[in-house]
């Protein structure tokens, strides 16, 4: 097995950078805060959770043993990086307008 390198290596951070901006978000818009959460405050946090799913599973996609006629898995990774900062931006906004 080879060594990851370019986009992979370049996939693996930028979702991992986006996980903790996606948490400094959270604790920021105040998850912890003792007030009653309303409908709106449980689809951010369902939409930030998927988001996180989303993002923490592109290493895994991305670095995943293929065989050599297959190919990569570099789409699919991407598919899911793409869906993730999607999803975590729509809970970003929806926990901004609301």
């Amino acid at each position: 097995m080879r060594a990851p390198a370019g986009s992979v290596v370049g996939l693996c951070s930028a979702s991992a950078t986006l996980c903790a901006m996606g948490m400094a978000f959270l604790g920021y818009w105040g998850v912890h805060e003792p007030v009653p959460w309303r409908g709106l405050d449980v689809a951010v946090i369902v939409l930030a959770f998927v988001g996180f799913g989303l993002l923490a599973s592109v290493p895994w996609i991305v670095t995943t043993p293929v065989s050599e006629e297959s190919g990569e898995r570099i789409g699919a990774a991407r598919r899911a990086f793409a869906g993730g900062v999607v999803v975590i931006w729509f809970a970003a906004v929806l926990a901004i307008i609301g």
